[in-house]
Order: C-alpha cells, then structure tokens, then sequence
C-alpha cells in the first residue's frame, strides 16, 4: 500500500466510590458536545489492544502513556493550537474556552494499527462511527450532520450540543463545541463548552502495516459554579472515565480497520445500513473498505480476528 496522508456505550453505570448515577453522568455531561461523544461514546464490544510501539518521550512527560493535566501539558497543548490558520470567528471561540479553563486534561497517547485513510475519514465524519454503533446497538448517542463541518448531539443521559471542526489536517484536528444538561442533579441547565485538539502520527513500518499515534487534548469550560466545583471535585474519577473511553474509541478505529482488511464485506453491509449519514459518506466506506482489503499486508488471509468474527456477528444481527 503506499504511502497515504492523506467508548461503553452510553448506559446506567453503577455508583462509584458513594457518588450517584446522575452526579457522575452531569459531571462529564456538562462538557460540551464533542466531549460528550467522545465521552460517552464507548464501542467496548469490538476493543482490541493496540499493539506496544515506542513512541518517542517528551522531556516535561516522562510517560505519555499516562494522562496528564499539568500546566506543562496543558502549554503544549495551547501552543499546539494552529491560532495562525484560524479565521477570526474560530479564533474567539477558541479565546472563548481558553480563558475561562473550568477543567483541562490530556488523554493518554494510544498507538493503533490503523489504515490512515479510514482514521482520517472517521476522524473527519464522526457521525459516521457514531451510526455504525447504533446498527451495531451498542450506543444511544446521537450525533447528526447539519452542515459542512458542524454536528448535532444528543444524548440520552440529557445532554444536546453542537460541535464544529475549527481546523483539520493530516496531523492536527481542532474541535470546538457548545452544550446543555439538563437532568436532577442541577435546578436549571448547565451550558458547556469544550476546546478538543488531536494530533496524529503515522509511521509505516517494513512490513507495511501502518501505525497511528493519537494524542487529545480537552479543555472544559462550565458556565454554573456548583457544575464546575462539582467537574474539579470530581475529575479524579471522571478523568479515568473519559481516558478509558478515549483509549476504547481509538481501539475502535483499530478494530475496523482490521476487520475492513479481513471481511470488508460486512463493512460494507454496515455501511449499507447506515441510515443517518449522507449517501456518499456510506459509498464512501464501503470503497475504503474494499480498498483497505485489496492493499492489505495480509491479503489473502482466510483466518478472521477475534474482533473481526465480533463485528460481524453484530453486524448479522443487526440485519436481522
């Protein structure tokens, strides 16, 4: 193949360490609508370890493979932000949530196995991700296109956003988004917004296959100071929450990817059934998919994975 630059689903959790259902489920819901999906939008069904792969160590984190929210991490990250390819609109939203941080937190790096044409292509139209697990019945999070860039999300918990892609290239994707939760932990709405920043990697190693690196930075502002007192209390536990969704969203690419090289025809009847992305976006899919067989390292080879013969059993059931 040539060179190409081209999370649980949401659900009741128990109560965790004496704090309730609802108090957990506001203080990730209060961020705003990208954090939501990606928060809540857990695939565990269809995880697959990545694969350990050396990534190369910052001098102020000696383990990046952990999460971080110190104030070093937390400068990378702002100076990791594109503000000179920016128009005026994106950079007052991005000022908007930078200066006035109710939460910050930098996701643990995860290495996957990934094709970088389909990472791209699911990074770029999440919605996309997001329909495949509702075929495959393993979310309730909605998330809807409403124009080029910007996204509807709702969530059955009580939260509804919009989130906007600000910037995206091959190596860095800033998401802004604006959200409400409503539900019996607070007396009136809590409105969120939330500053994403993903950089990528990609390294081809000598046997073809490609490896993604994913490193999220997410910046949280909660305009309600109980909500906010509540989200810091409370970022020990959550933040464990939101890294395992992250670490389980990412392995998801991963997943498909590798079931797209070993059975890409139920990519490809997935990608049929998606009834809430555009047609071309499900055309789409399904020649990535078909490509990704095609170019494959390990093409030819008749013996599925694990996750593969998981995908496909959903993807069946689904269709029944």
């Amino acid at each position: 193949m040539a060179a190409r630059v081209v999370a649980r689903a949401p659900g009741e959790t128990a109560p965790l360490g004496g704090v309730s259902q609802a108090a957990c489920r506001a203080g990730v819901a209060i961020a705003a609508a990208w954090a939501v999906a990606l928060l809540f939008g857990r695939p565990d069904t269809l995880m697959a370890a990545p694969p350990n792969h050396p990534f190369p160590r910052a001098e102020a984190r000696p383990d990046p493979f952990q999460p971080d929210t110190s104030q070093a991490a937390r400068q990378d990250a702002i100076q990791s932000i594109p503000f000179e390819r920016l128009d005026a609109d994106a950079r007052a939203k991005v000022r908007a949530v930078l200066s006035d941080v109710s939460v910050f937190r930098r996701m643990p790096v995860r290495v996957v196995d990934c094709d970088p044409d389909l990472y791209l292509f699911l990074v770029r139209h999440p919605d996309v991700a997001v329909n495949i697990w509702e075929v495959l019945r393993i979310s309730r999070l909605q998330l809807r296109q409403i124009d080029r860039a910007r996204y509807q999300v709702l969530e059955p918990a009580g939260v509804a956003g919009t989130i906007e892609f600000l910037h995206h290239s091959h190596d860095t994707h800033l998401i802004y988004g604006e959200g409400t939760y409503e539900g019996p932990v607070f007396a009136r709405p809590v409105v969120g917004k939330t500053l994403a920043v993903l950089k990528t990697g990609y390294v081809r190693e000598t046997n073809g296959r490609y490896y993604i690196t994913s490193r999220l930075d997410v910046f949280l502002s909660i305009d309600h100071l109980p909500a906010e007192l509540l989200s810091k209390a409370m970022h020990p536990l959550l933040g464990k929450v939101a890294d395992t969704n992250f670490v389980q969203s990412v392995a998801f690419l991963g997943s498909l990817s590798r079931t797209a090289e070993l059975k890409h025809r139920s990519v490809q009847r997935l990608a049929a059934r998606l009834a809430h992305v555009e047609p071309e976006l499900r055309g789409r899919l399904a020649e990535l998919a078909e490509e990704i067989a095609r170019e494959s390292p390990d093409a030819g080879n008749a013996q599925a994975s694990e996750v593969s013969d998981v995908v496909g059993r959903r993807e069946t059931a689904a269709l029944n």
